[in-house]
């Protein structure tokens, strides 16, 4: 049965007191749920089988008893990435046996670190580490460790040398050998992550990009942190109903470099919740990224639950924000980005905030505005949008048009 979703009318720019990404967000969610159901005939050697056997059986128990512990399970992108993988195996460079076992791991670490399983799990193909964006910590696994025991409130580590049990209480470690802080505050529940587990990371469609491996970039974590909590407080001030939204979907920033002359960022449809992206000196420049980059994982939410477009990767058009060319698809996640970037610019200009003061400020305003233009006329007029796509199509026209009359005022 198809998800039942009103058209998302203001899912670009939010308006006040909006519920359309929360709506949109939850409808993805309950595609994953859907996805659980498919593992069961997923072609993955007798270990990593019998692992995954045992945490269905959990699951399915957890989602008649306890659904609420089961949806924020899987809302973390270290939980719902792999998952995600394992529809189409073949779009991740790791093997699916491994991609398998990250997910049993992620997934019974976050019900046992929260005190949700219904009953004791064990897992025998095991990952090297064990992301938990939740506890905010990875736990490594020793080479000596044979098999996990995964049960409420604690974790079991089994091998060589006897068993080594780790306790949480109130979803944190009690015991502290095996567990890293890998995750810091930015802000609220925004984190910094130094740690990272998608099977995608490594995958770069970008022409300039190789991946994203983790990387602070020869900069301290605290002057990451600093940055990416000022961009979110500019946000917080002029887009308040957009920075909403961030605290929604947005659960780790991934460090991935340093560079005075660009910016680089990333996120993937897998990986809602997750975004890569390099430190610049530019205070703008990092506000506009954290904007765009959640941006594309609201679009990637829309997604997961509707094609949008019924042309949507062939054939190919002129992209105004990248050089190679694009599918609609492609351009379609630029102008969905950049018109909430616009309308910060426009709102600081509003204000008379002391940044918006310059001329500089102001060409990269028109710089943007042309962008929008450029992408939209390519989307608009040749996008083929399905029912629940036209929507957005509807919405994007509206703010285009805006965009136009405000240009031309100026």
């Amino acid at each position: 049965m198809p998800p039942i979703l009103a058209p998302p009318r203001d899912l670009t720019i939010p308006e006040p007191s909006s519920h359309t990404a929360r709506d949109v967000l939850s409808q993805a969610l309950r595609r994953l749920l859907r996805d659980l159901r498919a593992l069961s005939a997923l072609a993955v050697r007798d270990p990593v089988r019998r692992d995954l056997e045992q945490l269905l059986k959990a699951l399915a128990q957890l989602q008649k008893e306890r659904p609420g512990a089961l949806a924020s399970a899987l809302r973390r992108p270290d939980v719902g990435a792999p998952l995600r993988c394992l529809r189409n195996p073949s779009s991740s460079p790791m093997e699916l046996d491994d991609v398998a076992a990250s997910f049993v791991a992620t997934c019974a670490l976050e019900l046992a670190r929260t005190a949700a399983l219904p009953f004791e799990i064990a897992q025998q193909w095991l990952p090297r580490r064990i992301t938990s964006i939740g506890g905010r910590f990875t736990l490594d696994v020793p080479a000596s460790v044979r098999s996990i025991a995964y049960s409420s409130g604690a974790v079991a580590l089994r091998g060589e040398l006897g068993e080594e049990r780790i306790r949480f209480v109130d979803g944190e470690p009690l015991e502290r050998a095996r567990v890293r802080p890998t995750y810091h505050v930015i802000d609220r529940d925004v984190l910094l992550g130094l740690d990272d587990d998608n099977p995608l990371s490594m995958v770069e469609a970008h022409p300039s990009k190789s991946g994203n491996p983790i990387d602070l970039g020869g900069r301290p974590a605290a002057e990451w942190i600093a940055s990416l909590r000022d961009a979110l407080e500019r946000i917080e001030r002029f887009l308040p109903d957009l920075r909403r939204e961030i605290d929604l979907f947005v659960q780790q920033f991934v460090p991935v470099g340093w560079d005075a002359e660009r910016h680089l960022s990333a996120s993937y449809r897998e990986a809602i919740g997750t975004v890569y992206l390099t430190l610049h000196p530019s205070a703008m420049t990092m506000t506009e990224a954290v904007i765009h980059e959640f941006s594309h994982n609201k679009l990637n939410a829309l997604f997961e639950i509707d094609d949008v477009l019924e042309n949507a990767f062939s054939p190919l058009y002129k992209s105004p924000v990248r050089p190679d060319p694009r599918p609609l698809h492609g351009v379609l996640l630029a102008v969905h980005a950049f018109l909430p970037v616009a309308r910060l610019y426009e709102k600081m200009i509003e204000a008379d905030a002391p940044e918006a003061r310059s001329e500089g400020f102001r060409a990269r305003y028109r710089a943007i505005a042309r962008i929008n233009r450029e992408g939209a006329e390519v989307v608009l007029a040749n996008a083929k949008p399905t029912p629940l796509g036209g929507a957005l199509f509807d919405e994007i026209a509206r703010w285009d048009a805006h965009f136009r009359a405000v240009a031309e005022a100026t």
